[in-house]
C-alpha cells in the first residue's frame, strides 16, 4: 500500500484535474445550449424549403435543372467530412471517421475518383495518419459556424457540378436527431432529389402524404426552380455544420460529466486508502511506544 504523502499527492493531482473537468463540462453546456438554438431555429426553415424545392420540382415536371439530373455514372464524387477542431469529445470524432471511412473504401471499391475534403483539426490529424492526402482542408469552421462562411463552401460545390466536374456531393457528419441521440451519416446533397427529405421535427409522427399540392408559377417555374434549388443545398449544407456543432458539444458534455464522476470516485477511494494508511501508521507508532515502554519496565 501507499504511504499516506504520496496518497495526499494522488488526491492533490486528482482533485485539480476534477476542477478542469468540471469547467470544461460547464462550458460545454453553455455551449451546447447556444448550438442548439441555432440548430432549432434553423430546422424548421431547412425542413420546410426542401420540401418546397421538392414539390416544386415534382409539379414543374416540362422543366429540367441541373441540380436535380443524375448522372448515368458517377465518374468523381466529393465527400466532406466534418470533424471538430478539439479533442476531449468522447467518440464523436472516431464515428464520424469511421463512416467516412467505409466510404472512402466503397467509393474506391466502385471505381470513383475521390476528392477529400476535411473540416476540422482531428480528421486532418487522422487521415494524415492514415496516409489519406485531402484535396482540401478547413479549420475555421468552430462551434457557431455562419452562414456565409458555408455559403462560400457550397457556391463552389455547385459551380462543379453544374458545369461537370463532379458528379456527386456527399457529407459525412454527426446527425442531430435530439438531445439524447445522435448518429453519424453520408448523406448525398448533389443531386438534389424531388423527394422530400426525411428530416422532421423531433417527437412528430410520419404521416401518409396527402394529395400533391397544385402550383401557380409566377413568373415562370425555371425562374423560381434557378433560385430556390441552389438556395436549397445551401441551407441543407449548412444545417450539416450546425448539427455537427451542437453534437460535438453534446458528446463533450457527457465526456466531461463522466471524468468528474469518476474523478469524484477516485478522490473517495484514495481518501479511504490514505485514512487506512494513517490509521495503520498510528497503530504501529503506539504499538513501538507500548512496546518501548515495556522494554524500560
Amino acid at each position: 500500500m501507499a504511504n499516506s504523502r504520496q496518497l495526499v499527492s494522488r488526491r492533490k493531482a486528482v482533485r485539480n484535474i476534477r476542477k478542469i473537468t468540471r469547467t470544461m463540462e460547464l462550458i460545454a453546456t453553455a455551449r451546447f445550449k447556444k448550438a442548439l438554438d441555432r440548430a432549432v431555429e434553423a430546422e424548421a426553415y431547412t425542413r420546410k424549403i426542401a420540401e418546397l424545392a421538392a414539390d416544386l420540382s415534382a409539379a414543374a415536371t416540362a422543366i429540367t435543372h441541373p441540380l436535380l439530373q443524375k448522372r448515368e455514372q458517377v465518374k468523381k464524387c466529393v465527400l466532406l467530412a466534418i470533424g471538430s477542431n478539439r479533442g476531449l469529445c468522447g467518440g464523436y470524432n472516431a464515428a464520424v471517421l469511421r463512416e467516412a471511412g467505409q466510404r472512402i473504401r466503397q467509393l474506391k471499391a466502385e471505381g470513383v475518383s475521390l476528392q477529400l475534403e476535411l473540416s476540422g483539426k482531428r480528421p486532418i490529424a487522422y487521415f494524415r495518419y492514415q496516409g489519406v492526402k485531402a484535396d482540401k482542408t478547413f479549420t475555421h469552421f468552430e462551434d457557431k459556424p455562419r452562414f456565409d462562411e458555408v455559403e462560400e463552401l457550397a457556391n463552389r460545390y455547385l459551380a462543379d457540378f453544374i458545369a461537370g466536374k463532379v458528379d456527386r456531393v456527399e457529407v459525412a457528419y454527426m446527425k442531430f436527431i435530439n438531445a439524447a441521440r445522435q448518429t453519424p451519416v453520408v448523406e448525398t446533397l448533389l443531386p438534389l432529389s424531388t423527394a422530400a427529405p426525411e428530416t422532421r421535427k423531433r417527437g412528430a409522427v410520419v404521416e401518409e402524404k396527402k394529395q400533391p399540392v397544385e402550383y401557380e408559377f409566377l413568373p415562370n417555374p425555371k425562374d423560381i426552380l434557378e433560385q430556390l434549388l441552389p438556395e436549397s443545398f445551401k441551407v441543407r449544407l449548412f444545417k450539416c455544420f450546425l448539427d455537427a456543432a451542437v453534437s460535438e458539444q453534446i458528446a463533450r458534455r457527457v465526456t466531461m460529466k463522466a471524468a468528474t464522476e469518476n474523478a469524484d470516485d477516485m478522490i473517495k477511494t484514495l481518501t479511504r486508502q490514505y485514512n487506512r494508511a494513517r490509521q495503520a501508521q498510528i497503530t504501529k507508532e503506539i504499538a513501538e511506544v507500548i512496546g518501548g515502554a515495556a522494554a524500560l519496565e
